[in-house]
C-alpha cells in the first residue's frame, strides 16, 4: 500500500516525501469529488470527500410477447446499464504525510465547483495556509464539539456493530453492541490532548459538562520525558511490553495482601510510580510507559463514571486519538468503569472513532443535501477494517494500520429502519452465530468461502461472456477476496462481528466492485423459464388433494423449492452436474419427518383456525423456490382471506430472486392463476422490495416503505425462507406476532452442528408470549444450546 525510503525526516520537522501513494488504494475516485473536509489533530490528519461513482446494475425488463421483440421463449431480457451512486470517502493518515497527500490530491481532484474545504481539529488552523496555498480551496474552519457529535451520530446510526466493548481476557475480544433504535441520551468522552465529557441528548442538542487537562497529551508529553520517546505510537508500544507492578505501588505492597474490609484487592494500585520514590534502580522505558498509560486511563475512566452517575446515564462511549483501538488503553479504561460503577456503566469504544470529526465537518458542509435523509452502508471492498496495534500481530499490520487507514460508506437507494413487528429491536441480533468467538466455526467458514472462490470467479465471467476485459476483472475480484478473508483470519473483529452474513456481503461488495452487478442472472433467467412451465400443473396437483394432505404438500413444495440455491456448495454441485434435476427428485432428498425442528402439527391446528389478516413472506431465490414453492403456499393464504404482502431483494445477491424478477414473474403466473391475478387486482397480494442485497436477511434494516407497509395492513404473521434468511440469521429473532421459519440444510458441517444430516428439515413455527411471561428453562436452553459447538 505504501513505500518508504527508510529515512525517518520527522525529527527534523519537515514533510514526509517517501510515500508512494497508488490512485487504486487511496484516496480513490477523487476525479469525482465535490466536497472535502479534514480534520487535523495533534498527530493525525483525517480526510474527507463525497464522490459519485459509477458501476454497473443488472436490469431485467419483461418482453411484450405480442410484439416481435418476443423472439425467443425468455419471459424477460436481462441487461446491464451504467447507475450513479453516492459514495464518501474517509481516510487517516500521519500528519507527517500530509504535504505529500495534499500534493496527490491536488494532481487529481478535477472538479472545478469545489471552492472550499470544510475543517476542523486543532491543525487546522496550523495547516491552514498550506492547504490553502497547495489545494487553491478557502478553509472554512467549523466548531470542533460540533463536528465530534455530529460524526459520532451519524455512524452509530449507519454503521451495524459500530460499538464495542473490549473484554481482554475473552475468546472474543471485541463484543460488538447492536444498533439501537435510539441512540440518545448517551455520554462521549472525548479523549484529546485533553479530555471533553460531553452529554448528547439529540442530533443538535448537547452540553460538554465536563473535562480534564490530564489527557493523551499528557501521556505524550510525559512520556516522552520518561523514555525520550517522541512518537505516540511508538510510546503505545513500549506500554504494551511493559510490567507497571514495577513502578506502581500495589495494595499488597502496603498491607501485605488485600485490604477486605475496602473491598481493595491486593493487586489494586494503591499509588501510581509509587515505586519510584522508595527502590533505588534503574525503571525500564516500557515499565514507566506502562505506569503512566494505566494511572491516565485510569483517572479518565473514574472521571467518565462519575459524570456517568451524575448524569443517570449507562451509555459512556470514548473516542479520540488517546484510544486507537489500543487494547492496553481500552482494557485500562473498561477495569476503572466496571470497578467504579460495578459493572451498572459499560465502557463502549468506537471501530470509527478517529473518524468522527471528519464525518460531522463533511455533513456540516453537505446540509445542502441533507445526508441525514438517507441510510449508508459500510463499503467493505473499500474499507481497511478495525486494525488492532497489538503487539501479538506482525510488523506489516502494525506498520499499516499506522500509515493509512480508510473507511468508504455508499449511499443506499432506501431509507432503512427496524421491521415493527420485532419483540424488542433493542436487543435483536439478526446472526444466529457470531464467528469471532466461535473459532471452529470461523476457521470453517473461511475456509469454505475460500474453497468456492473458484467457482464464483467463473460464474462471474460466464455471465458476461460477451466482454473480453470479464477475465482480468474476475482475476482482480479473486485477488481482493481472498485478501479480505486472510484478513479476516487474522483480524475477525475487522468489521464487526464475524458472521456467514458478513462474509457474503463482503462478497458482494467485492463483485459489485469489479462490476459483476449479477453472476447468476443467467441462471436464474433459465430457471426462471423452467419453471413457469410446470406452474398450472402443480397448482392442478395439489387441488385434487383431501385438505390436510394439500397442506403438508404446500410446506413440502416450499421444502423443496429451497433445495435449489446455489449457494449452497452440495447443490451447485448437483446443479452443475445434472441441469435437469428437477422439483420431484428434490422432494425425495428430504428427510422424513420427525424433522430435525419440526413444528408442523402446531401450524396445521392453527390452520384449522381462523385467517390470519396479513402475512409479509420474506421469500428466498428464484426458479423452483418462488415459482413452484413459495407461490401455490402463497395462493392458499389469499384463498383463506389473508393478504400477502412478499418480500425481496433490492438487489441481487447468488439466485436470491430480486424485486424487478418478481414482479415479472407474478404477472406471469397471474396471467395463469386468476386466484394470483385477483389478489393483484384487488391488492391483497403486494411486492416490496426490502432494500437488502444480501442473502440474509437484517430485520433492523429493512426499506421503510416495508415497514410502512407491514404497519398499515396491521401483519400478524412473518414467514422467512431460507437457509441465509431463517438460520444463518433470525433463528432466534423474537417477533411480536405469530412466524413461521423454513429451511432446508445444505451444508453438511452446519447440519452436524445442527445435530442432523444434509437435506435436514427445520419447520420453526412460533407465537409469541403473552406481554407478562416469562421464558421458560427449556426455550432459554434451545435459545443457549442449538448452535453451541
Amino acid at each position: 500500500m505504501a513505500e518508504f525510503d527508510g529515512v525517518d525526516r520527522r525529527s527534523s520537522h519537515r514533510m514526509d516525501k517517501s510515500i508512494t501513494l497508488p490512485p487504486d488504494e487511496i484516496f480513490r475516485n477523487l476525479e469525482n469529488a465535490k466536497r472535502l473536509a479534514i480534520d487535523i489533530g495533534g498527530s493525525l490528519t483525517k480526510l474527507a470527500y463525497y464522490s459519485t461513482v459509477q458501476h454497473k446494475v443488472a436490469k431485467v425488463r419483461s418482453f411484450d410477447h405480442t410484439a416481435k421483440e418476443a423472439a425467443s421463449d425468455n419471459i424477460y431480457e436481462i441487461s446491464v446499464q451504467e447507475e450513479i451512486t453516492a459514495r464518501l470517502h474517509f481516510i487517516k493518515f500521519e500528519n507527517a504525510y500530509i504535504e505529500t497527500c495534499l500534493d496527490f490530491i491536488k494532481d487529481h481532484l478535477v472538479n472545478t465547483d469545489t471552492k472550499l474545504i470544510k475543517a476542523t481539529g486543532g491543525g487546522a488552523h496550523k495547516f491552514k495556509d498550506l492547504i490553502e496555498k497547495k489545494l487553491g480551496l478557502k478553509v472554512d474552519k467549523e466548531d470542533e464539539m460540533t463536528c465530534l457529535i455530529r460524526g459520532c451520530n451519524f455512524v452509530l446510526r449507519n454503521i451495524p456493530h459500530e460499538a464495542f466493548v473490549y473484554a481482554k481476557h475473552a475468546d472474543s475480544e471485541f463484543r460488538f453492541q447492536n444498533t439501537h433504535p435510539d441512540i440518545f441520551p448517551y455520554l462521549l468522552v472525548n479523549i484529546g490532548s485533553g479530555v471533553s465529557i460531553i452529554k448528547v441528548e439529540s442530533e443538535d442538542t448537547f452540553e460538554r459538562v465536563g473535562g480534564s487537562s490530564i489527557g493523551g497529551g499528557t501521556f505524550w508529553g510525559l512520556g516522552a520525558l520518561l523514555t525520550q520517546t517522541k512518537r505516540f505510537d511508538e510510546l503505545l508500544q513500549l506500554a504494551s511490553k511493559g510490567q507497571h507492578t514495577s513502578v506502581d505501588m500495589l495494595v499488597k505492597d502496603i498491607y501485605g495482601g488485600s485490604y477486605g474490609s475496602l473491598g481493595l484487592t491486593g493487586d489494586l494500585i494503591a499509588s501510581s510510580f509509587g515505586k519510584s520514590a522508595t527502590t533505588n534502580k534503574e525503571f525500564s522505558k516500557e515499565d514507566m510507559a506502562k505506569s503512566l498509560l494505566h494511572m491516565i486511563s485510569n483517572d479518565i475512566g473514574q472521571l467518565a463514571c462519575l459524570y456517568a452517575r451524575l448524569h443517570k446515564l449507562t451509555r459512556v462511549y470514548f473516542g479520540g486519538f488517546f484510544i486507537r483501538g489500543h487494547p492496553v488503553t481500552m482494557h485500562t479504561i473498561t477495569y476503572s468503569i466496571n470497578f467504579f460503577t460495578k459493572g451498572e456503566v459499560q465502557a463502549l469504544f468506537l471501530r470509527h472513532e478517529g473518524y468522527l470529526g471528519a464525518i460531522g465537518a463533511f455533513l456540516k458542509g453537505a446540509e445542502e443535501d441533507n445526508p441525514n435523509q438517507y441510510s449508508w452502508g459500510e463499503n467493505y471492498a473499500g474499507s481497511s477494517g478495525l486494525m488492532s496495534v497489538s503487539p501479538d500481530l506482525n510488523p506489516m499490520q502494525r506498520a499499516r494500520s499506522g500509515t493509512f487507514d480508510m473507511l468508504e460508506m455508499d449511499r443506499l437507494e432506501r431509507k432503512l429502519v427496524n421491521l415493527p413487528l420485532l419483540q424488542d429491536p433493542s436487543s435483536y441480533i439478526p446472526d444466529t452465530v457470531d464467528l469471532t468467538e466461535d473459532p471452529l466455526a470461523r476457521e470453517y467458514w473461511l475456509y469454505c468461502f475460500e474453497e468456492a472462490l473458484d467457482g464464483v470467479v467463473k460464474r462471474a465471467v460466464a455471465s458476461q461472456p460477451d466482454i473480453p476485459e470479464a477475465v482480468e476483472r474476475a482475476e482482480k475480484f479473486r485477488h481482493k477476496y481472498r485478501d479480505k478473508l486472510q484478513t479476516l483470519r487474522q483480524q475477525p473483529f475487522a468489521y464487526g462481528s464475524l458472521t456467514v452474513r458478513s462474509l457474503l456481503d463482503t462478497r458482494e461488495h467485492c463483485l459489485n466492485e469489479f462490476n459483476f452487478p449479477d453472476p447468476y442472472s443467467k441462471i436464474k433467467q433459465r430457471e426462471n423459464d423452467i419453471a413457469l412451465k410446470y406452474y398450472q400443473k402443480a397448482v392442478h396437483a395439489l387441488d385434487a388433494l383431501s385438505w390436510e394432505e394439500k397442506h403438508f404438500a404446500l410446506v413440502r413444495g416450499v421444502l423443496a423449492g429451497n433445495v435449489f440455491d446455489w449457494g449452497a456448495k452440495a447443490v451447485s454441485d448437483v446443479l452443475e452436474s445434472d441441469p435437469e434435476f428437477g422439483f420431484e427428485q428434490a422432494k425425495r432428498q428430504l428427510e422424513e419427518r420427525p424433522w430435525l425442528v419440526d413444528s408442523y402439527d402446531q401450524w396445521l391446528e392453527r390452520m384449522k383456525g381462523p385467517p390470519h389478516k396479513c402475512s409479509v413472506f420474506f421469500v428466498d431465490n428464484s426458479g423452483m423456490d418462488i415459482i413452484l414453492g413459495v407461490m401455490p403456499f402463497v395462493r392458499e393464504l389469499l384463498c383463506r382471506g389473508t393478504e400477502v404482502v412478499l418480500a425481496s431483494n433490492s438487489s441481487p445477491a447468488l439466485n436470491d430472486v430480486t424485486n424487478g424478477e418478481l414482479q415479472i414473474l407474478t404477472e406471469r403466473i397471474a396471467a395463469m392463476d386468476p386466484v394470483i391475478q385477483a389478489g393483484l387486482k384487488d391488492e391483497r397480494l403486494v411486492l416490496v422490495q426490502t432494500g437488502s442485497s444480501s442473502p440474509c436477511l437484517d430485520l433492523s434494516r429493512l426499506d421503510k416503505v416495508l415497514a410502512m407497509v407491514v404497519r398499515e395492513r396491521k401483519a400478524d404473521l412473518v414467514v422467512i425462507e431460507g437457509m441465509g434468511r431463517a438460520i444463518h440469521t433470525n433463528y432466534y429473532a423474537r417477533l411480536s406476532c405469530e412466524s413461521l421459519k423454513m429451511a432446508v440444510i445444505k451444508n453438511s458441517w452446519l447440519a452436524d452442528r445442527l445435530g442432523g444430516k444434509l437435506f435436514s428439515v427445520v419447520f420453526k413455527y412460533e407465537v409469541p408470549p403473552p406481554p407478562t411471561a416469562v421464558m421458560t428453562t427449556a426455550e432459554e436452553d434451545e435459545e443457549n444450546s442449538v448452535f453451541a459447538p
